[in-house]
């Protein structure tokens, strides 16, 4: 006779579903939006990351750059060295307005748009994290 071991069954027959919270990495370098395209570029470099979130001078979260951008922008022909990030980054957003929100809806709503990461905000908007979908 062969003995088989139970597993004892989860109270809950649906787990509840995985939530950005579960995924998003901490928010990394913070920069503000009066910065220009050249010192963000360094401080992308010496932090050893592919993306900055961008806050205004209250300190919410405005968007994020990533070094694809800023140096698209470095090499375009009409740049100067005086461009700042509010400039780069126009209206505030996107992003994921909540870390409760669930995993699927993020990654559809980061595909739709064609984006790699996203801040993940709080209420009042400031930065808790980034999610990056993996490529």
């Amino acid at each position: 006779m062969t003995l088989v071991q139970m597993q004892p069954r989860s109270a809950r027959a649906n787990p509840s579903p995985r939530t950005v919270d579960d995924a998003m990495d901490t928010a990394g370098p913070q920069v503000c939006d009066d910065m220009t395209v050249e010192v963000a570029l360094a401080v992308m470099s010496s932090a050893r990351e592919d993306h900055l979130l961008v806050c205004d001078e209250d300190g919410l979260c405005t968007g994020l750059v990533t070094h694809a951008q800023l140096a698209a922008i470095r090499d375009s022909a009409g740049y100067t060295d005086q461009v700042r990030l509010r400039a780069v980054i126009g209206e505030r957003g996107p992003f994921i307005p909540s870390p409760r929100t669930t995993m699927a809806e993020a990654e559809h709503a980061m595909r739709y748009r064609g984006l790699d990461a996203l801040p993940v905000v709080d209420e009042q908007g400031s930065a808790l994290g980034v999610l990056a979908l993996a490529r």
